[in-house]
Order: structure tokens, then C-alpha cells, then sequence
């Protein structure tokens, strides 16, 4: 295998959780491609069988495989981490990235949808890092956990989602202390604006409206999967040995302004439309 990362990770067991699509199946593939053992989550068996095809054309000689439930299900998240154990012994990072979002304004958010998005970005968050801490329990254990930026700018039409994420955050900072002493380190990654995910689309379902939020990013581009798998091999490595509680934006400069006038400006598009 040719080595395509600067960090290697040979030898040692990833699982990401959420790992199938988008932003966290980009993680676990460059995980793969550093040398790490990666195991992928998430409830439709379809797309862990699929995420694993690719990890394993990203890194032949490594044991890759997928388990399959719902964050919000204790049992199943247990019987998940169980087959991990199995398989993987201990874990060496843990990367969270479970989440849930559609928008909607807050008076026409049903009860049940605001539960739904609490249930899996921070219950589940809460279920998959409490379930796995037995396998994390030494040092150089690492926990990644994927954010938003809702967690700390509010935005029109994500009320449930920046409740959640703040929560999440919170949960980060606050297991950072808890779990230092025994050497594991927790920290969360915030992604800014990253092109070709599912969030994204649906919050900037055209191309104008995806430059308009690129124009808004000091940087002047919408991020990409890559930008988000780096600062995870980062956080996840011996370079970030003395790094922990942090919340970590890989946006850009969004959240230094960019990222509230921007989402003012889909969410007043979005009710005009109907979207």
C-alpha cells in the first residue's frame, strides 16, 4: 500500500461512527489510507456494506468491516460495540459523527421533530462515547467528536440543531476533564460550509446559492471533505498528544462572521420558497 498521508496510523483501530456518507466516510477513508484498521457505523446495512468496499480499496491489508444501529438505541449501540470488541480488542480513536438536520422555523417545529435531532446528535453522541469508554480506558485514547457550527452561532430555521450541537460541545469539554486523568483526550471538530454533503445541499440547494455562502468565507471557498479528514488524523495523532477539550472550527474564518449572515440570507430564500 502507498502510504498517501503525513500521519501514520499503522497497526491501529478507528471507528467511525456515522461513517458511511458524506464527511465522516471521507474520515474513515483517509484513515484507512494512513494504515488504520477502520471500522464504519451507521443504521442502513446497505451503506455499511458499500462504505467498507471502499475502505478496503483505500487500504487492502487492513482489516476493515461495518456494524450496523441507531445511535438512539442503547442496545443496539452495545451489541455494535460488542462486534467491535471482537474484532478490534481496544480502540484507538473513536470518531462520533452521528447527526440529524432538516430545516424548519421554530413555530412550525413539531415537539417531535426537535426530539428527534436531540435524540441522535446528543443522545446518541452521549450512548456511543459512554458505550465505548470501557475500550478507550488507557492513554492515548482519542475521541472525535463531529460538530456544527449551530453549536455556537445561532441560525434561523436550526433552532433543534443548535440546541443539540451545543449540547455536544458541552459534552466534549466537560468528558475532557472527567476522562483526562486517565489518558483519554475528547475533542470536536466543527465543519464550516463542505461542498457535496447532504446538509449543505439542503441548506444551499443551488450553485448561486452555494457560491453566495463561498463568498461569505474569508477564505472564499466552501470547504471539502479533505479539509474536515485532516484536522481528525491531526487530533487522532501523537502530534496533538497535549491537545484536549478543545472545539476546533475548520471553516475557513466562517464562524468569525460570515457564517450567521449567510444562513440569515438561505433561511430567508428558504421561507420565500418553501423549501
Amino acid at each position: 500500500m502507498q502510504q498517501t498521508s503525513l500521519i501514520n496510523y499503522q497497526g491501529q483501530n478507528v471507528v467511525v461512527v456515522g461513517g458511511t456518507s458524506g464527511i465522516n466516510l471521507c474520515i474513515a477513508i483517509e484513515f484507512a489510507k494512513a494504515g488504520a484498521n477502520v471500522a464504519v457505523a451507521s443504521r442502513s446495512q446497505d451503506k455499511v456494506d458499500a462504505a467498507v468496499a471502499q475502505l478496503k480499496q483505500a487500504h487492502p491489508e487492513g482489516l476493515h468491516f461495518g456494524v450496523s444501529f441507531d445511535v438512539r438505541d442503547l442496545a443496539a449501540v452495545e451489541q455494535g460495540f460488542d462486534n467491535i470488541a471482537k474484532a478490534f480488542g481496544l480502540i484507538d480513536v473513536l470518531v462520533s459523527g452521528a447527526a440529524g438536520n432538516f430545516p424548519a422555523t421554530a413555530a412550525k417545529l413539531s415537539a417531535n421533530g426537535f426530539k428527534s435531532v436531540m435524540d441522535i446528535d446528543l443522545l446518541g453522541s452521549f450512548q456511543v462515547l459512554k458505550t465505548a469508554y470501557p475500550l478507550m480506558r488507557r492513554p492515548q485514547g482519542n475521541i472525535i467528536q463531529i460538530s456544527a457550527p449551530q453549536a455556537s452561532i445561532a441560525m434561523p430555521m436550526q433552532a433543534h440543531v443548535c440546541a443539540a450541537k451545543a449540547g455536544v460541545d458541552m459534552l466534549t469539554r466537560t468528558l475532557a476533564i472527567e476522562w483526562g486523568c486517565e489518558g483519554i483526550r475528547i475533542n470536536s471538530i466543527v465543519p464550516g460550509p463542505i461542498s457535496d454533503t447532504e446538509g449543505f445541499n439542503r441548506l444551499a440547494p443551488s450553485e448561486a446559492l452555494q457560491q453566495q455562502v463561498a463568498n461569505s468565507v474569508p477564505l472564499k471557498r466552501n470547504g471539502v471533505g479533505q479539509d474536515i479528514a485532516n484536522a481528525a488524523l491531526f487530533l487522532g495523532s501523537q502530534y496533538a498528544s497535549y491537545i484536549t477539550g478543545v472545539v476546533l472550527p475548520v471553516d475557513g474564518g466562517w464562524s468569525l462572521g460570515g457564517a450567521s449572515a449567510a444562513m440569515t440570507t438561505l433561511s430567508d430564500i428558504a421561507q420565500k420558497t418553501g423549501h
